[in-house]
């Protein structure tokens, strides 16, 4: 694998860590294969304090605890104030359905400036069978309300696979009555549990199109702040939508910022669309680095390395940190700089993360 130099201004804006495989249920699609309530090799309080003063020796990014289910850790509340203390913006990932009034009260208490809790479906059947237990969906309902209630800034993650692609128009209806700030709509990546079910459950790669398109059109107008993770072509759906409108002498469409009457000049929706490496990266329960969440491809161990040299130094981020090394149509491609395509997706169906994006359907000018 070729090698490069990394820009000091090339620094993680978000990294996800899983603070645990913990958790009480049993999604399909997860990442982590989860164990039982607790996992015996989960990092201790004290290393976690560790890492976070390595992170913050190189940058303050925002910090999203995630899991398996965070709730589960009883230090998970101390460990969201010393982020807070060092200057992180803190995230919670979570699946909602401990999520009692007195939790969202510590939740609010311990700092955390942004929730995210995963929807799956518009309705107790979808989402349940999705997440494999009794109730889940109705729990997790009452969890965004007691977050809400606290006024505390609410993202929804949805997996869309072949269960509720047909229901998006109406979840996001759900959203909007909800009142929450944001809808994340995650196409599925086929590691982990996902990994037995991504044939049945993964949509076409035609399907993916449709979807990114329907969400690009909703985004000039809703009042939620819409976006397709794991599904970098977005960036260049929305390049062509411009390029299409700029021929026609159309301005483009600009989205509506969550919570305000004014319109902002563009999406908000990153630059770029892959970000694994770049703008992101995870830590696992054991203290291991990977690329991003989805893409089991180790850059090393924080109980061994800095944080520091881990995301100077690896040779899995210095090669996704340089697109002309991506191959197939996608190392071709116009729009190679700022999509990628989903380097997690390419490793999870072909064992290489630099090979071309299996679910786009665009083919290059050249």
């Amino acid at each position: 694998m070729a090698a490069q130099s990394v820009s000091h201004r090339l620094i993680p804006r978000r990294i996800y860590w899983e603070l645990t495989r913990g958790c009480n249920l049993r999604c399909l699609h997860c990442r982590a294969n989860p164990t039982e309530l607790a996992a015996s090799d989960d990092l201790p309080t004290q290393d976690c304090f560790q890492i976070m003063d390595q992170i913050a020796e190189v940058c303050r990014p925002a910090l999203v605890l995630t899991g398996g289910e965070p709730l589960l850790r009883s230090d998970l509340y101390e460990l969201a104030r010393h982020g807070k203390s060092i200057g992180f913006r803190m995230g919670l990932a979570t699946n909602g359905t401990l999520v009692t009034p007195a939790v969202a009260e510590r939740i609010q208490a311990a700092g955390f400036d942004r929730i995210g809790i995963s929807l799956d479906g518009a309705d107790a059947v979808t989402h349940d069978s999705f997440r494999r237990v009794p109730g889940a969906f109705e729990a997790a309902i009452d969890g965004i309300r007691n977050l809400k209630r606290l006024g505390l800034f609410m993202q929804i993650n949805t997996s869309v696979t072949t269960q509720n692609a047909a229901q998006l128009e109406t979840m996001l209806d759900l959203m909007m009555s909800l009142e929450v700030d944001a809808w994340h709509l995650f196409l599925l990546v086929p590691v982990g549990c996902g990994l037995q079910i991504a044939p049945a459950m993964q949509v076409e790669a035609q399907e993916y199109e449709r979807i990114l398109n329907w969400m690009y059109e909703k985004s000039k107008t809703v009042m939620i702040d819409l976006r397709a993770v794991c599904a970098p072509h977005f960036v260049r759906i929305r390049a062509q939508h411009i390029m299409e409108d700029k021929s026609k002498g159309i301005e483009p469409q600009p989205f509506i910022a969550p919570g305000t009457k004014v319109k902002t000049d563009a999406p908000a929706h990153s630059a770029k669309g892959c970000l694994a490496g770049t703008g992101m990266c995870f830590i696992s329960h054991r203290g291991e680095v990977y690329p991003c969440g989805y893409l089991p491809v180790s850059a090393g161990n924080l109980m061994k390395q800095t944080f520091g040299e881990v995301w100077s130094d690896s040779a899995v981020l210095q090669d996704l940190r340089d697109p002309n090394l991506l191959k197939g149509k996608c190392g071709i491609c116009e729009f190679r700089h700022i999509c990628e395509g989903c380097r997690a997706r390419a490793y999870g169906m072909t064992g290489d993360y630099l090979a071309e994006e299996p679910f786009c359907i665009y083919n290059p000018a050249h």
